[in-house]
């Protein structure tokens, strides 16, 4: 796995495997990052990579003490599915 990228001019997470890109178009609002839309190239779909980069994101969030609004729903559902970082889900009042 390569690291990940914040393309902060484009505001969007970037990971890159194989010669391809997976991406997550992000806004930040105090300390929210706001997850709006992820996608992986289909050369890369069902090989873990979308999962890798939620990974790379949650450990972006928590060094920068900020937390997730996951807007994405490939976002939202990954979250869920790994319940070791809900502490990282900001509070639905957010949302």
């Amino acid at each position: 796995m390569q690291d990940l990228t914040d393309d902060t001019a484009r505001q969007r997470f970037e990971l890159r495997e194989n010669g391809y890109t997976a991406f997550a178009d992000y806004r930040r609002e105090g300390s929210h990052l706001i997850i709006r839309h992820v996608e992986a190239p289909p050369e890369l779909r069902g090989k873990g990579t979308a999962g890798r980069l939620m990974e790379a994101i949650v450990a972006q969030a928590k060094a920068e003490n900020a937390h997730i609004v996951p807007l994405c729903g490939y976002a939202r559902a990954w979250l869920k599915r790994h319940p070791e970082h809900s502490g990282i889900v900001a509070s639905q009042a957010v949302l």
